[in-house]
């Protein structure tokens, strides 16, 4: 009778621990973003897990807007929603191959970079990913992106199935504020950080009224965006404008985004979003092929945003600005409802956080809520936050210590500061192996802090 009890003990332990490793878990805090580019020729099939639920299909089309396929609708009960949020990602656990539980997981956020790609802190593996990039012909730091794909369950490693990015704005800067750090491109006022990345220009003191921007950024507010790459464009480019829809007039088949008000009659519909399902507080994307005149924008497409999934345990990674602050509890990122009360603060103290503060999170959904297990505070309004970069990689169009290539960055290691590991400035090199990380760009480049050697 004993050895019967201890063998029904045993069979109930191990139940239990089986149950326990197939739950997602929390966030993990996270290495510095890396950096680098994907071409838009990236292929191959998405990777899926042999259990849990089905991978993410692509329905990308030729505007580069597809989501993960499914039937989860996008409406938010809260006033601000993610248009086109036809995913099933984030629905159930499976194996990931490694031993370890693996949860279907959504990152949106800016790329750090790419080694593969590293969002929000975690390195999603992206050897089997399918991508679809729209306005760049390869992914770039400072990206907006979504990635669906698996994640394990302490958000420390994970493996794409999708990658979809495409800008938020592009058009004709005014209304520039240098010591506030903001400008106005059709009608949405753009803020910028210490994170924000320039290509044609190092800072926003170089840009002048008039000039022609395509900003990648993250929603916040109703007509703000936070800008998380900017590059000047030439003045051919076709507008195109991102943000929360407001005073929707389903008659007169317009709305607002910011101070621009969008006139839709003759626009096609794509991202996972109609005539039908577009909803006020909707995040969309818009595009025409003039630019507005008197403040009324003729769209050509209308497009959803990067899908957010809302159905139970969802495991999320969502990077963004606070807004609707009424405590730790209760705040919006993105739109997406937020309880941090339980979460791991890093980055700063948890007393900072409130409206306008950039973060990243970590955790699962349930009954529409993101219920947060890790958050990073980024950005603090008035005080800054940590930033660095991250290249995995091996050298390439070696010129000088000064003058090298990883992952498609150009890199500069020859300032005194830079620090080299396993290795010294000599070992720079074609084809040698290196992790590279800084936290400036000029120019283009990345100014390496440190360098470190994989030994071969």
């Amino acid at each position: 009778m004993k050895t019967h009890y201890r063998w029904m003990r045993s069979v109930l332990f191990a139940g239990a621990i089986a149950l326990l490793l197939s739950c997602g878990g929390g966030g993990g805090g996270g290495s510095a973003g890396s950096l680098g580019t994907l071409s838009s020729s990236s292929s191959s099939n998405g990777s899926g897990s042999s259990a849990g639920t089905g991978s993410s299909g692509s329905t990308t089309g030729t505007d580069g807007t597809g989501t993960a396929g499914g039937t989860d609708g996008s409406g938010s009960t809260d006033g601000t929603s993610t248009a086109g949020n036809g995913s099933d990602d984030g629905s159930g656990v499976g194996s990931g191959g490694t031993g370890v539980s693996t949860a279907d997981a959504t990152g949106v956020g800016a790329v750090g970079g790419l080694g593969s790609i590293i969002l929000n802190g975690v390195r999603y593996d992206t050897d089997t990913a399918t991508t679809s990039l729209e306005d760049t012909p390869e992914l770039q730091i400072g990206m907006s992106v979504r990635i669906a794909g698996k994640i394990d369950s302490e958000f420390t490693a994970a493996t794409a199935q999708q990658v979809v990015s495409a800008a938020e704005l592009r058009g004709a800067v005014s209304a520039i504020d240098v010591s506030g750090g903001s400008f106005v491109v059709m009608g949405t006022t753009v803020t910028v950080d210490n994170a924000t990345i320039w290509s044609g220009a190092n800072s926003l003191d170089q840009v002048i009224a008039g000039s022609v921007v395509q900003v990648w950024g993250l929603p916040s507010a109703p007509g703000s965006l936070r800008a998380t790459r900017v590059e000047l464009k030439p003045a051919s480019a076709e507008p195109l404008v991102t943000g929360i829809v407001q005073n929707l007039d389903l008659i007169g088949q317009r709305f607002t985004l910011g101070q621009l008000t969008v006139q839709y009659s003759g626009a096609v519909f794509s991202g996972g979003i109609d005539q039908t399902t577009l909803a006020e507080g909707a995040i969309v994307r818009v595009r025409g092929s003039l630019a507005p005149v008197a403040g009324i924008f003729t769209a050509a497409k209308v497009q959803g945003w990067y899908a957010i999934p809302k159905q139970n345990a969802a495991a999320l990674q969502l990077a963004g600005v606070i807004t609707n602050y009424n405590g730790i509890g209760d705040f919006k990122v993105l739109g997406t409802a937020i309880d941090a009360s339980n979460a791991q603060v890093t980055g700063g103290p948890s007393t900072s956080i409130g409206n306008g503060v950039k973060v990243e999170l970590d955790g699962f959904m349930s009954n529409g809520v993101l219920v947060v297990k890790k958050l990073r505070i980024r950005n603090i309004p008035g005080t800054g936050g940590p930033v660095a970069f991250t290249l995995i990689g091996a050298i390439g169009n070696y010129q000088s210590p000064s003058s090298f290539v990883v992952k498609g960055q150009l890199v500069n290691a020859s300032g005194g500061a830079t620090v080299f590991e396993n290795g010294t400035v000599a070992d720079l090199a074609n084809g040698r192996r290196v992790t590279v990380v800084g936290d400036t760009v000029v120019d283009g480049v990345l100014i390496a802090q440190r360098v470190s050697f994989t030994q071969p």
